[in-house]
């Protein structure tokens, strides 16, 4: 009887040993995945990425605006005259003072708005009879949506059906201050701030995320446009450029944002290495000191 009741309790023993060992294994493993992978690998997303109080007033941020908007270089004109378009002015005026018109120590600048049109305008023109199916703009570095909407409105100008895909660490649809004349009036979605234009919105597809967590998880077959103005690093330019570069044809292009020596080294280190490697030809325009951009053809 005794050896029998031995018995039963090593059974019990080993069994009640494997559900502690079972239990240890997967709290380390669940540890594992919420400490090390999330907090190490894969950045927390900011809560908080402009500012938890508005920075200015209406007033201020309208100044501000006047004298940005005024200031119309003569590369910028000349380049929209050699294209053969130009966004409208007005409309024009009234999206920077929403999306691009904040309190920053360097100066106010909006002419990658006015290339970007230009430049996707000219290409859905010379390339519409090819446009059987939805064309597929990508973009890295939404913000506040500033270049998805005059991309939008390029296509809805020239007629296209076109899917921007935009991807930035900033939530949408969460309300917070973006550092514009709209937080005087309290937080806001980005789906608010851009509520003026509806029939651009209903264009694009807007993602939270890191650039580089987020391109592993994409399955696109053809990107015709891209954008890219996220992280402003040698390998985070060259991840992007090789995610895209492999999804285009021909024709095809790319524009670089902040192609700037001095201030944006990495993206020049990119961009110059992209010229030397790859089958893109590969254009540069500087509009003033501070701000460069590369447009990338692929051959």
């Amino acid at each position: 009887m005794l050896i029998k009741l031995k018995k039963i309790f090593i059974r019990k023993s080993e069994s009640l040993l494997r559900k502690l060992k079972f239990f240890i294994g997967s709290f380390i493993r669940y540890t594992y995945n919420c400490i090390f992978k999330i907090s190490f690998f894969e950045k927390p997303l900011p809560k908080v990425p402009f500012s938890k109080r508005p920075l200015a007033t209406k007033k201020r941020y309208i100044k501000l605006h006047q004298e940005t908007i005024s200031n119309n270089s003569k590369e910028i004109i000349d380049f929209e005259k050699k294209i053969g378009f130009a966004i409208d002015k007005e409309w024009f005026s009234e999206l920077s003072l929403i999306t691009q018109t904040c309190i920053k120590k360097s100066k106010l600048n909006f002419n990658h708005g006015r290339l970007l049109f230009s430049v996707l305008s000219k290409y859905l023109s010379d390339n519409k009879d090819d446009f059987r199916k939805p064309i597929f703009i990508f973009e890295t570095g939404t913000a506040r949506g500033f270049s998805s909407i005059c991309m939008s409105k390029a296509l809805n100008d020239q007629k296209v059906n076109g899917q921007i895909i935009t991807i930035d660490c900033i939530p949408h649809n969460q309300k917070i201050l973006w550092n514009s004349i709209i937080d005087n009036d309290g937080p806001s979605t980005r789906a608010e701030l851009l509520s003026l234009w509806p029939k651009e919105l209903e264009n694009i597809f807007f993602i939270q995320g890191w650039s580089d967590v987020i391109l592993n998880r994409m399955h696109l077959n053809r990107i015709h446009f891209a954008f890219l103005d996220a992280q402003h690093t040698r390998k985070a330019v060259l991840e992007e450029f090789n995610f895209v570069s492999k999804k285009q044809m021909k024709g095809d292009i790319i524009i670089f944002d902040d192609v700037t020596k001095g201030y944006f080294d990495g993206v020049c280190e990119a961009v110059c290495e992209i010229e030397k490697l790859s089958n893109y030809s590969i254009k540069y325009y500087n509009f003033d000191n501070l701000r460069g951009y590369a447009i990338a053809t692929k051959k």
